[in-house]
This record gives C-alpha cells, sequence and structure tokens, in this order.
C-alpha cells in the first residue's frame, strides 16, 4: 500500500516529529511504502493568489507544488496529515493545502449541472488519518470550541467530497503530561500503524 504523509510542524524537536516517526516505522514494518510531503521543509506557498482563484474556476492549476502534489496524492491509498492545533485550527500551511490542493479537477470534481454535488477524483484513496497534538484537554475541545478541527477536515472537507473511511485521532494536554505517557502513546500509535492494511 502507498501512504501519503503530509506533514506540517517547524521545529524538529516537535512532538509532530515523533509521531511522524512512530507512524513511520509502523508502516515501513508493514511493507507500506511512504511519500512524505513537508510542508515546511518543501517551502509550500499557502496563499491563494488571484492567479489560483482563476484557475480554481479553471479547474486546473498553476501552481507547481499543487500539480506536483496531485500526482503523488492520486497515486495514494492512504493519506495521513500530522500537525499541531493551534489556537484551535491547523497551522496555515495546512489550511492553505486544504485551500489550493483539495481543489477541482484535482481532488474532486461536481457530479451535476448545478454543481451543488461532489464527487472524489482521487479514486486510488481508501482511507484518510489525520493525526493532531494540542495543548487543551479533550472535553474542552469538544465542549466550547466544537471539535473544530473534526468539522473541519473530516466533514466539511472529506465528508463532502465523498472520501471514506475518515478518522482523526487527537492527542491533548501534550505539554502537561509525562514523558512516559507520550512514550506510550508513541508505541501505541507504532503498534496501530503496523496493523493498518487501508
Amino acid at each position: 500500500m502507498k501512504v501519503v504523509i503530509i506533514f506540517n510542524h517547524p521545529y524538529e524537536g516537535s512532538f509532530c516529529n515523533a509521531i511522524l516517526e512512530s507512524v513511520s516505522r509502523g508502516l515501513i514494518k508493514n511493507g507500506h511504502d511512504i511519500d512524505l510531503i513537508h510542508l515546511d521543509k518543501e517551502n509550500f506557498n499557502p496563499v491563494m493568489t488571484s492567479n489560483d482563484l482563476k484557475a480554481f474556476r479553471d479547474k486546473k492549476p498553476v501552481d507547481p507544488k499543487v500539480i506536483e502534489y496531485n500526482n503523488r496524492i492520486k497515486q495514494a491509498d492512504h493519506l495521513i496529515f500530522i500537525f499541531p492545533i493551534w489556537w484551535e485550527l491547523m497551522p496555515a500551511m495546512t489550511k492553505g493545502f486544504i485551500d489550493k490542493v483539495i481543489f477541482p479537477g484535482v481532488a474532486y470534481d461536481y457530479s451535476n449541472t448545478q454543481n451543488t454535488r461532489m464527487k472524489p477524483l482521487w479514486n486510488n484513496l481508501k482511507g484518510i488519518t489525520i493525526l493532531t497534538t494540542m495543548n487543551t484537554p479533550k472535553f474542552l475541545y469538544w465542549a466550547i470550541f466544537g471539535n473544530a478541527i473534526k468539522k473541519a477536515m473530516l466533514l466539511g472537507t472529506f465528508w463532502k467530497l465523498g472520501y471514506k473511511n475518515r478518522k482523526w485521532i487527537s492527542f491533548n494536554n501534550v505539554k502537561q503530561v509525562s514523558p512516559e505517557k507520550r512514550e506510550q502513546w508513541l508505541t501505541k500509535l507504532e503498534h496501530r500503524f503496523m496493523k493498518m492494511n487501508q
């Protein structure tokens, strides 16, 4: 199985980087191929320009990175996002990735003439997993902030486009938990991805 990981965290000592290592180890042990899109290291430009908006209407992206990412993702069986939650939402590069790559003619098209129904175009994709870190307690993120990332990405993006098998794994209170607890999380994560089959 080919897995594309979309990673966004600029600090190499972050817990997101530790998650990336654990997930990658698990996938490699299971014999999967990994294609890492590291948005920070690849200097992805998240800004939607007027040329991008014209391209949106034409359903033909013009940003070379978007074209490259589409060519990589359309071969994938599974997509994994890894990023931190900052101020209850994703960082700018991840938001820009959603704006510019989840694009008509790339990730989806319309199935009716009114452009009200969408259909996925990444036809190999069998599942999407989102892994996030945050310092907000899980209950508060649900009760006060309405699980904003779930609504924006799993439902407002991938569910709306018709992609199946969507999962969100949230690591909360990251700063507050002990190093031992973090190690337990990472070990469990590695084992989870060792068993992943779609």
